[in-house]
């Protein structure tokens, strides 16, 4: 069998990050005590699952303009494979990130190349045995992209697996093609908001077991992110598992549930059991959050190293001020 790959179908973008002490109200102003800009979107769960030893190819869209430029050096930087050519009419999309004291983040997003896929780009991508390709809500609730990937999934191989990530724009998917995808995932990694919609179910402890029985057919699991509370996990046949967060301090969420995917991921394509690479995700997120910026995912050492030093007969309850596996 080829070695594992991670095979990345959402969208990279450009980070545009202010730190501000809170949101400006509405018409009013904030001035930021810091800016960076960086590569996320996808990027973040790519780099993430790349720090962990999986390899990683990027089969969405880039685009021809500075921030495409960036975007493509930050993927050759993390040694993530870039699969197509960048589009000749568009630039990357860009993301604005406003993250306050609290360490809370609010976006507003401009779609670029990322959102825009044809078939004949897609016939290039070619996936491999052994890859674990990542399907992002984003691609999938784009008007000029949703279709040609709808169509590309549903071409695999079914003994390849697919890891879907809702994302928050999940209710923007239009109903035919998510029921699609959800019937074809092998994994569904998503947060509470987003199973709420998949659901209609309010209730943390059920979320994952309905998604399972009553929209996900042929998935082996389910993987919910509840931040602070930690992460559910249900296997098909077994009973479910709460994951406790553990306590840290957070200082940016940005990119925490990224993380959480992308070492989940990797772990898996290790044949690590799903509730030790629940496990480690945790551990990456409670990490990358006590970090700047939304590609921090930790490295598998840093990872060991954090899991060697926790009491296992502590409890993991985060205090109040720490949000993480967003």
């Amino acid at each position: 069998m080829t070695a594992p790959r991670m095979l990345h179908m959402g969208g990279a973008v450009v980070d545009y990050v202010y730190r501000i002490a809170a949101l400006p109200p509405r018409g009013g102003e904030a001035v930021a005590g810091a800016h960076a800009r960086i590569a996320g979107g996808g990027f973040n769960q790519m780099c993430a699952a790349r720090r962990n030893g999986l390899a990683v190819a990027y089969g969405g869209g880039h685009g021809s303009g500075p921030d495409g430029d960036f975007l493509r050096a930050a993927l050759t930087g993390a040694g993530i494979e870039v699969l197509l050519p960048r589009s000749a009419t568009i630039d990357s999309g860009n993301c604005v990130v406003m993250i306050d004291e609290a360490g809370e983040r609010s976006f507003v997003s401009w779609p670029g190349a990322e959102s825009r896929l044809s078939d004949a780009e897609l016939s290039a991508v070619h996936p491999q045995r052994g890859d674990w390709i990542v399907v992002s809500g984003y691609t999938l609730s784009y008007a000029d992209s949703r279709e040609p990937l709808h169509r590309w999934l549903t071409s695999l191989p079914p003994d390849l697996p697919v890891i879907f990530d809702p994302a928050p724009v999940v209710a923007a998917i239009p109903e035919e093609i998510l029921h699609a995808v959800l019937a074809r995932a092998t994994w569904v990694s998503a947060n509470l908001a987003e199973a709420r919609v998949l659901t209609g179910e309010n209730i943390p402890e059920r979320q994952a077991a309905v998604l399972l029985e009553h929209h996900c057919p042929a998935a082996e699991g389910i993987l919910l992110r509840a931040g602070a509370e930690g992460a559910y996990l249900q296997q098909r046949g077994e009973p479910q598992t709460r994951l406790p967060a553990f306590a840290v301090e957070a200082v940016d969420t940005n990119g925490a549930g990224d993380t959480h995917l992308g070492v989940f991921v990797a772990a898996l394509a290790r044949n690590e059991t799903a509730c030790d690479a629940a496990q480690r995700a945790n551990a990456a997120a409670a990490i990358s959050v006590t970090r700047f910026g939304g590609s921090a995912a930790p490295t598998g050492g840093e990872i060991d190293t954090f899991l060697a030093g926790q009491q296992p007969d502590a409890p993991n309850a985060a205090p109040p001020k720490t949000v993480q596996n967003q």
